[in-house]
């Protein structure tokens, strides 16, 4: 691999940020420094390595893992800042670096991971690791450390090296081109609506929300821009049917045509998943995923889908049926774009429900403050202060100093809220530091929501979706704030795929836990708390739609594996018919409730981190569902449960098995039944 210049010494990047906890210097942080500092960064990483494989000393410990932990530091600080800048304010120049860097990425990715010198003196060190006196942290970071480069590829042959590096080449291409084809896609599937009265339904906040995002892009109207999944807010209010059938189609439709068409690419990225899983040794993508993850085997995953899907499928036919009862009063004969609007009127009429109506009582600052912010400092001690002199990448990024309940330091917490041009859609949270005793670094974590926003002057209202989603998203965030660990690669969320989000599942439950949802639930205008009534109703609606919601997303969880379950040899055909075919071959193929996501814009699989691990959510949720009552049997919102759930789960990171910090938390495996009675798929007892 060719040097790369260190990169000049007035490049922000090119040494540790001054500014508190390393919080980047976005002010003074241009995109070509970026650039210039992945490219430098790669190089002194090879230069580490080198060093490392070079020494004339026997691999230890400390000479070869410990070294490798410390590698990188300058790769790290640039991929932080341009990895979230291309996720939440990209740019055609962002985007052409994006491209650019994407295969040195990968190619440099494999140089380390395939280096047959470096990766023997990694086994050398794994052989010994029982007789070299190791802590139970710096033994599992041996073994974590050779099973990341065992399932890499590391003991190809030279031959099988280089075919591995080609595939990762392309795969890095295609899933930048899918990312950015869905982003520019969707930002181009806004529907256009010019007369106002089609927006009948939606409340004042969200009609000029719609006002300003055409005037911002310089078109007369309105724009009704759209979400990541499926399923558009809107349609749950819109009573206009035209529309909400314009919507529908827009948001199933994204990708799957003209420039920005999703399909081939899509089927590209699985066939190379397949070929380099045969490469590796494995039947297919999803077994090579799942030999890391806690669910371990296809045949468990197979195995929890399948005992859902009978339920789920009956639930919501028996709603559908609920629909089309209502449906008919308005001469309609029901479609899936009438789903959300006439379940929002079950709510209204058999719970006395209405979600919109509820939007006062959401304001988003409130929530965040009042609500997110205050059921943390009761469970976790964690105090939020705002710090106005600290900027982030954008207007819109807001910072807070976080501290505990002794008054220490923590880390920052940075809150990205609203929709925008060149942000991806979906919810997430990232870091921009990780903690780590070695390198002395405490966490700096953001959370993005895509929350339109209020005109200037206005409040911001949300949705109780979006409240629930605010409350999830924290949930990571304060796994990353939590980390108490020695080395990075353990470091708050990096934890299998399939128990990351667990902890921000078991998050949610606080969003309507009475104590917090009383703190932070006051009308908009008048202060007044969120009636009795109106909190009982949603409690008793809760299980009304889990029908739709869980089919919606095991079909989802369901395609993702039929994709990753290809051979080098499996046709495919037509992406869409295979897409089609798979549903139905699984038993959830549904014109009323399609897929979460379909295959061009199933971003967590075809572009992010999720391949053959969509279902972790639901693998999750049963963690998730046997901790809520875990919490609710010792008291529910109690410092204690708080803290034993802190330092037993959260600030271990992925320093432990995950299970057995889960064993530790709740006293045994978990129980699947309380995830069954909440989704409605059993009988409670």
């Amino acid at each position: 691999m060719s040097a790369a210049p260190a990169p000049a010494t007035d490049n922000p990047l090119s040494t540790e940020s001054p500014l508190p906890f390393g919080l980047p210097r976005f002010a003074v942080i241009t995109l070509e420094h970026c650039r210039e500092a992945l490219l430098a960064g790669m190089a002194e990483q090879r230069r580490e390595v080198e060093a490392i494989v070079g020494s004339g000393e026997p691999p230890t410990f400390g000479n070869t893992v410990v070294a490798l932990e410390r590698s990188g530091a300058l790769l790290d600080r640039a991929w932080s800042v341009f990895g979230n800048l291309s996720s939440s304010v990209a740019t055609p120049r962002l985007r052409e670096i994006e491209r650019e860097i994407a295969p040195l990425t990968a190619a440099h990715d494999d140089a380390l991971r395939l280096d047959p010198a470096l990766f023997a003196r990694i086994d050398a060190v794994h052989g010994n690791r029982h007789d070299a006196g190791l802590d139970a942290e710096s033994l599992r970071l041996v073994e974590r450390y050779h099973l990341d480069f065992v399932l890499a590829g590391a003991r190809l042959d030279a031959t099988g090296r280089a075919r591995l590096s080609e595939l990762n080449q392309e795969l890095s291409h295609l899933s930048t081109t899918f990312g950015q084809n869905l982003q520019l896609a969707t930002e181009a599937a806004a529907v256009h609506v010019a007369d106002i009265g089609e927006l009948d339904g939606l409340g004042e906040e969200e009609v000029a929300a719609a006002a300003r995002v055409a005037a911002d892009r310089g078109v007369g109207g309105y724009l009704l821009t759209l979400v990541l999944p499926t399923g558009q807010p809107v349609l749950a209010e819109l009573r206009n049917r035209e529309l909400r059938r314009r919507v529908f189609e827009a948001s199933t439709s994204r990708a799957s045509a003209g420039e920005h068409d999703n399909g081939p690419v899509a089927e590209r990225i699985a066939r190379v998943r397949a070929e380099r899983a045969r490469l590796l040794g494995f039947d297919t993508h999803a077994d090579l995923i799942l030999a890391d993850q806690t669910a371990a085997t296809t045949e468990a995953v197979d195995r929890m889908l399948g005992s859902m899907v009978p339920a789920s499928v009956a639930n919501a036919a028996a709603e559908a049926e609920v629909l089309r009862e209502m449906a008919t009063r308005d001469g309609v004969q029901l479609a899936a774009w009438d789903w959300a609007f006439y379940s929002e009127r079950v709510r209204a009429e058999r719970y006395a429900v209405d979600t919109t109506a509820l939007r006062p009582y959401f304001e988003l600052d409130r929530v965040l403050v009042d609500g997110v912010f205050h059921a943390a400092e009761l469970l976790y001690g964690f105090r939020f202060a705002p710090r106005t002199d600290l900027a982030g990448y954008h207007s819109d990024v807001r910072v807070w100093e976080v501290t505990d309940a002794e008054g220490a330091e923590v880390g920052l917490y940075l809150g990205d809220f609203f929709a925008r041009e060149g942000k991806r859609g979906g919810a997430w949270m990232s870091s921009f530091v990780r903690q780590s005793r070695l390198l002395g670094t405490r966490p700096v974590v953001v959370n993005n929501l895509n929350v339109s926003r209020a005109p200037e002057g206005r409040p911001t209202l949300l949705t109780l979706d979006e409240v629930n989603t605010l409350f999830h998203e924290f949930g990571h965030a304060l796994h990353g704030l939590s980390s108490a660990v020695t080395y990075p690669r353990f470091s708050g969320t990096a934890v299998p795929r399939d128990f990351v989000e667990f902890p921000s599942q078991v998050n949610e439950m606080w969003a309507l836990w009475p104590e917090v949802l009383a703190h932070y639930a006051r009308h908009v205008d008048t202060g007044e708390p969120l009636p009795a009534s109106v909190v009982e109703a949603i409690d008793a609606a809760q299980l009304w739609g889990e029908g739709f919601a869980t089919l919606e997303y095991l079909a989802a969880t369901l395609l993702d594996q039929a994709w990753h379950r290809l051979t080098p040899e499996t046709g495919v055909g037509d992406p869409v018919e295979f897409e089609q075919a798979a549903l139905e071959a699984a038993g959830v193929a549904s014109e009323l409730v399609p897929p979460r996501y379909r295959t061009t814009y199933f971003q967590h699989v075809f572009a992010g981190g999720y391949s053959a691990g969509y279902y972790s959510y639901i693998w999750s949720e049963v963690l998730d569902a046997d901790t809520v009552e875990w919490f609710e049997e010792n008291g529910g919102l109690r410092r204690e449960n708080g803290d034993a759930f802190r330092k037993r789960l959260l600030a271990v990171g992925g320093s432990v098995d995950p299970l057995g910090a889960f064993r530790a938390v709740r006293g045994r495996d978990a129980d699947p039944a309380p995830l069954l009675k909440r989704r409605g798929l059993t009988k409670a007892s």
